[in-house]
């Protein structure tokens, strides 16, 4: 069904529109809803596809005939590393398997960074009298909150489809050496899904900057996360990097949690083989080796590249149906009306919706006192403070396929009443 703009409807059709959603706003709330788009965890349903690991390992020993219950293997096994290489488009000897949180290696990194500074720093970043990163917006929450963490200043550029602008990147970072890095999640990020094109990863690669210790946080969080057969593949910034003369600028960072099981997996780190060594020289001084039996298990489940690749066709099988889903609720209860647009990924975990200027925080208010939880608006910006009031992340993965649909259409309404009370004034 089309519908006609808000900003189109005459003062007295508005306040008439505006009547109709408080009534089927309070017909939501009556309902006793309890549900929960806020974060992107996998459901049930995904978490059982990897009960096979619960039985394994079948062996204590790797290929090389070492006791994985032992001390030692601070890198990871080498099977693993290799599998996942291959996914990762990089060498098995600059990556790193570790235990179960890529952002821990990411926070890891920022303190080392911090505490010691890189192979290609001058001195240690606390000795700096001011850090700043570039944050692409809307971008991943735990990242900023990485940042404000350590008193380390955010700058904002937007997330393009193509990747963060670049043009605004290269100007910032040319001639301040206090910027000392940036966030990207190249492929389907969170939460626009869009695919870093190889163009924009050549540049970002290749740029000059002030700091000569500029580093790529280069979260690959969703490289395997495709929701169609149209599988996109991410930019080689290693790669590229080396070729263009600064083979240290990139640490690249994913994991299996959303893989395997979330909290029980493995995560990875991958950069230049002097960053690995860095990495694990600081590593080393508080640990004595990740959960090998647990990386031990993860080869016997997988196999290989391909078996991987395989299980993630059946996590898309499972969740594919929910965006599709989100996208039909916001069409047919928000097309046409001028108050909302978002976007229909091909991969990753989220929806991205931008409602009217100003009313995002109004919509999540909405939608809590409905009994549908949402991620806080301002979320996806630094400090969470989001200039526009404007931007909502939606997280469909774990609940049912029918609970999906309720939420939508809960958000649908908050939506449309947000939209007309500020229209109305």
């Amino acid at each position: 069904m089309a519908h006609a703009p808000l900003t189109d409807l005459s003062p007295r059709h508005l306040e008439a529109f505006l009547e109709e959603q408080k009534e089927s706003y309070d017909d939501l709330v009556a309902r006793g809803l309890k549900l929960d788009l806020t974060r992107g965890k996998p459901s049930a349903e995904q978490l059982d596809l990897a009960d096979g690991l619960l039985s394994l390992p079948s062996s204590t020993k790797d290929a090389s005939g070492t006791d994985v219950r032992n001390y030692g293997g601070l890198a990871g096994l080498t099977e693993l590393r290799e599998m996942f290489a291959e996914l990762l488009w990089v060498e098995p000897d600059q990556v790193v398997a570790g235990g179960n949180s890529s952002l821990t290696m990411m926070r890891d990194c920022l303190f080392d960074l911090v505490l010691f500074g890189g192979v290609d720093s001058e001195r240690p970043w606390s000795r700096e009298e001011k850090v700043r990163f570039v944050c692409p917006v809307p971008g991943y929450d735990r990242h900023f909150t990485l940042l404000e963490s350590l008193g380390i200043e955010m700058v904002t550029v937007a997330m393009n489809d193509d990747g963060p602008d670049v043009d605004a990147v290269r100007a910032l970072v040319a001639d301040d050496p206090s910027i000392k890095g940036m966030w990207v999640v190249p492929t389907y990020a969170n939460p626009t899904g869009a695919v870093v094109s190889q163009e924009v990863a050549a540049e970002l690669a290749a740029m000059p900057t002030a700091a000569p210790d500029f580093k790529i946080f280069w979260d690959n969080a969703y490289a395997v996360h495709h929701l169609t057969e149209e599988e996109a593949k991410s930019a080689d910034i290693l790669t590229l990097a080396a070729a263009a003369g600064h083979p240290h600028r990139p640490i690249m960072f994913a994991s299996t949690s959303k893989i395997s099981f979330a909290g029980a997996g493995v995560a990875f780190l991958a950069a230049s083989t002097e960053n690995v060594r860095w990495y694990l020289g600081h590593l080393g001084n508080g640990s004595i080796g990740p959960d090998k039996v647990n990386q031990l298990r993860h080869v016997e489940f997988f196999g290989s590249a391909d078996g991987v690749r395989e299980h993630m066709r059946k996590h898309r099988e499972i969740i594919a149906p929910k965006f599709a889903e989100v996208d039909r609720v916001l069409t047919e209860r928000l097309g046409g009306r001028g108050v909302a647009t978002w976007n229909t990924p091909v991969g990753g975990y989220f929806v991205n919706l931008d409602v009217l200027p100003g009313t995002a925080g109004r919509v999540v208010a909405l939608a809590e006192e409905a009994g549908v939880a949402l991620t806080p608006a301002g979320s996806s910006y630094p400090y969470k403070q989001d200039p526009e009031d404007t931007n909502i992340r939606l997280a469909p993965t774990m609940p049912p396929l029918e609970e999906v649909t309720a939420a939508m259409e809960a958000v649908a309404t908050c939506v449309l009443l947000a939209a007309a009370e500020k229209l109305a004034g």
